[in-house]
């Protein structure tokens, strides 16, 4: 039982479950105050013999959360006599994702036969020892056909791309289209990512995308302090925006990058935006050089037609500042497909050598 923010991901978990014909299901609490106990026992099926209610907070002092405590209360108020086992618990808190991995962890514990009541899922609580255990490693990303992941730097207009990309797929495609973007509030100068999601079913993730299939990075420097490419799922697609030649990009990446690329067989592709902004009078507004990047390499819309849906936001992004901007923004797509290209980085691993014997000694080590 659960409501509000983690519903989404209890959904997709119990379709995923009960598809293994493992028989769980979830309630979802629309109205909590007032309680409607009459609602309540009519959608709780006789068959339920366990129960988890899940409460997104920790009231200290008081013997158990909110939620917790109506449904204890309501079904002590139901007139019959068989009651199942009711057992809390607290999920989210300090702002943590709550994953399917985490809901998975829940209904496992409902299985035991002595349960631990007041648990904790997604922090480990070392004051109670309720956490729950969990598999990191489990996620149910795979059931979208696009999961891709857009590294920017603040004011580049990474974010903005990506929303008119979002715009574009939910109006020209019949795909489900979700997007969130996570960056502080000193958002012009740092670190912004931009989660995007496309399917064909509607999509009920309501958290950070963990299995990726395209990776963006539109600020090389990133790659010596972030780990990109450790949600990359075996096979993605990898763009990055590189201040070099390209005989020259492979050397010029941290050792774990290569590392990374290689051992996931990442598809590779690498543009010089900001060589293409310069030639078209851009500046340094990269966003819709690597937006064209994105839809030429992404396959989500025939080339053609994505370019021609591009220019149609451009146009209505643009318009209110004049002709000159919009046909700045026309000829920076036209001029991004002549400078985007493949790297073919197979040629450098021969036979058993070490990767570590291949790679550039000028490559910076990551941090």
């Amino acid at each position: 039982i659960i409501m509000g923010s983690g519903t989404g991901a209890v959904k997709e978990t119990v379709d995923y479950l009960t598809s293994k014909g493992e028989p769980v299901g979830v309630i979802v609490v629309r109205l909590f105050r007032a309680f409607s106990v009459e609602d309540f026992i009519r959608v709780l099926p006789k068959s339920v013999t366990s129960i988890a209610v899940l409460d997104r907070c920790k009231e200290p002092n008081s013997m158990a959360e909110p939620l917790f405590m109506d449904v204890v209360n309501a079904l002590n108020s139901w007139q019959e006599n068989h009651h199942p086992h009711i057992i809390g618990g607290r999920y989210g808190l300090s702002s943590k994702e709550f994953t399917p991995a985490m809901v998975r962890a829940v209904f496992d514990e409902l299985k035991l036969d002595h349960p631990k009541n007041h648990f904790t899922v997604g922090i480990n609580d070392d004051l109670t020892h309720l956490s729950l255990t969990y598999d990191k490693h489990f996620n149910l990303d795979t059931q979208h056909k696009f999961r891709g992941l857009f590294f920017g730097l603040g004011a580049d207009g990474t974010v903005s791309a990506n929303k008119n990309s979002i715009k574009i797929i939910g109006e020209k495609t019949p795909y489900f289209v979700q997007g969130y973007f996570v960056y502080d509030s000193k958002k012009s100068g740092s670190l912004t990512a931009s989660h995007l999601r496309f399917g064909e079913k509607p999509i009920d993730s309501t958290y950070l995308i963990q299995s990726a299939n395209f990776i963006a990075c539109h600020h090389f420097n990133y790659l010596t302090k972030y780990d990109l490419l450790k949600d990359a799922e075996d096979g993605a697609t990898f763009l990055l925006n590189a201040p070099y030649e390209k005989d020259e990009v492979w050397g010029m990446l941290p050792k774990k990058i290569q590392e990374q690329i290689t051992q996931k067989k990442l598809k590779f592709y690498a543009i010089n935006a900001y060589t293409v902004a310069k030639e078209t009078g851009m500046g340094t507004r990269i966003n819709t050089i690597l937006q064209t990047c994105f839809f030429a390499i992404s396959n989500v819309l025939p080339r053609e037609e994505a370019i021609a849906k591009i220019k149609e936001a451009i146009y209505d992004s643009y318009w209110k500042k004049g002709e000159a901007v919009v046909q700045k923004n026309y000829v920076a797509v036209d001029k991004t497909l002549e400078h985007l290209y493949q790297i073919d980085y197979s040629n450098l691993i021969v036979g058993n050598r070490p990767l570590d014997e291949l790679v550039s000694k000028d490559s910076p080590d990551f941090v």
